[in-house]
């Protein structure tokens, strides 16, 4: 991207076999275009946001290395080619980021970002210029907001997997907060800096789209660009990456205010815009509960993704139910995860067996639940209930522990116990979409915290800076 003239609009092909009422999610091919003719219309516009949605389902991003292998190795949550000493997983699991394949494997993730973010910043630096060519109202601020919240949430989850754990700020690496295309070196912030930059980016995202956003004005939007916006940074996504955010930053109070905002969300009939999932929904073979979904992914290579990654064993996690129902659930026999989400299979070429996630086992044929969550509403619960008073936490934790069909304990009062209690039900939670990682690094978890640990594991959550020019992607 040294070359300012020119920009890679879609770095993916994505190939379908069948039309979608979500088809506006994907643009046409495009190869070398000029920043002036994209950008000299709407619809170019709109190509190019569209574009960064698809490059965010990379391979090195949240389509894999983010969501279900990279991120979820350190906390050792698959077997397969964990249980190999010369693999990458292997390694990964206990946390020795001198090697070179690990060091690749995060130095990937570190340049995909920076050039997401790079793609943002080349929508952004014309979006204000060429105003003018907008001809649908609202199309404007809501493209601008979207970008200026892509990049706050690309920009978290470098510093939280780069930057330094947010108990100690003076001790890691100091991070580019990437805001404009440049030919120079961007500067690297401090930590407080860094944060001044990302909350600004959300505060002007919220404000320009608070009052228009379809999804809070409950009206059925007349332009298709408009249509199904859980799969696209809405404002609701904004107030839940904000609550992310405040609480990376330790602002439990702002956490605590962004968070209820999703959570009390009503559509125009006055039931929960993002509902929390049910064993019924499971049943239905919505196994990654997309009522759930604040922001996520349309992803219609899933089921080729659940094929080659969980059926076949690559991704698994023990080989009978001491691991799964016992360590992980405590055996309740009633807990919807534990009851719908796993699976024994027989391995391939192998007499043994194991247990897969189902969480992205998806029909082929179908268009239903093809989705990568980004944000979900279970993780507003955790929030909130981490970061306000005792009364409201225990309300909130009874209502998560009804749906999940798990006895409804008291919280206990000591918060270092309370955040024990939320960092086992992370790992429930959000197993193969890389949020326990981050919440395990963000308490500074001691290594009798984080079950499966290899006994070998020295922990560590200070990654080192990749040996790479991502932040000086120009």
């Amino acid at each position: 991207m040294k070359n300012l003239k020119y920009i890679i609009v879609m770095l993916l092909l994505v190939a379908l076999t069948n039309t979608s009422c979500k088809d506006y999610l994907n643009v046409n091919p495009k190869t070398e275009m000029t920043q002036e003719v994209l950008f000299s219309t709407e619809g170019g516009f709109k190509d190019a946001l569209n574009g960064i949605y698809i490059q965010m389902k990379g391979a090195n991003l949240y389509g894999r290395a983010m969501t279900m292998t990279t991120i979820e190795y350190p906390i050792s949550n698959w077997d397969g080619d964990a249980t190999i000493s010369t693999s990458v997983a292997y390694k990964l699991a206990r946390f020795n980021y001198t090697d070179a394949g690990v060091e690749s494997s995060l130095s990937a993730i570190y340049s995909a970002e920076y050039k997401v973010i790079a793609g943002i910043n080349s929508i952004l630096d014309h979006v204000d210029e060429n105003k003018y060519v907008f001809k649908t109202p609202g199309v404007y601020e809501t493209i601008k907001a979207e970008c200026l919240a892509l990049r706050a949430y690309c920009h978290l989850d470098i510093l939280r997997l780069f930057g330094p754990i947010p108990t100690d700020i003076n001790t890691g690496n100091k991070l580019a907060y990437v805001t404009h295309l440049s030919k120079t070196p961007n500067p690297l912030l401090s930590f407080s800096a860094f944060q001044e930059a990302l909350l600004k980016d959300l505060t002007d995202a919220e404000g320009l789209v608070k009052d228009i956003d379809p999804i809070v004005k409950n009206v059925i939007p007349t332009d298709a660009y408009f249509a199904y916006r859980n799969l696209k940074m809405n404002y609701y996504a904004v107030k839940a990456l904000q609550a992310r955010a405040y609480l990376w930053f330790k602002n439990q109070g702002k956490a605590y205010e962004c968070a209820k905002i999703v959570i009390d969300a009503k559509d125009a009939k006055g039931n929960p815009t993002f509902r929390l999932g049910l064993a019924g929904d499971m049943a239905a073979k919505d196994y990654v509960l997309t009522c759930e979904h604040i922001f996520g992914l349309d992803d219609f290579a899933l089921y080729t993704k659940y094929s080659s990654l969980y059926a076949n064993g690559v991704l698994r996690k023990g080989s009978d139910n001491s691991v799964i129902n016992s360590q992980l659930y405590g055996n309740t026999g009633t807990d919807i995860r534990e009851v719908n989400l796993w699976e024994l299979i027989n391995l391939p070429q192998s007499i043994a067996q194991g247990y897969v996630l189902k969480k992205y086992k998806v029909d082929e044929s179908s268009k239903n639940f093809k989705q990568i969550p980004l944000l979900r509403i279970s993780e507003m619960y955790m929030i909130a209930i981490e970061s306000t008073q005792a009364g409201d936490a225990q309300a909130l934790w009874t209502a998560f522990c009804t749906t999940r069909n798990i006895q409804q304990t008291t919280l206990p009062s000591d918060h270092s116990l309370l955040q024990n209690v939320l960092l086992n039900e992370y790992r429930k939670e959000f197993y193969a979409e890389g949020q326990a990682f981050f919440a395990y690094k963000r308490l500074n978890a001691p290594k009798a915290n984080i079950l499966f640990v290899p006994g070998d594991a020295t922990v560590n959550y200070l990654i080192p800076m990749p040996k790479t020019e991502g932040a000086t992607l120009n």
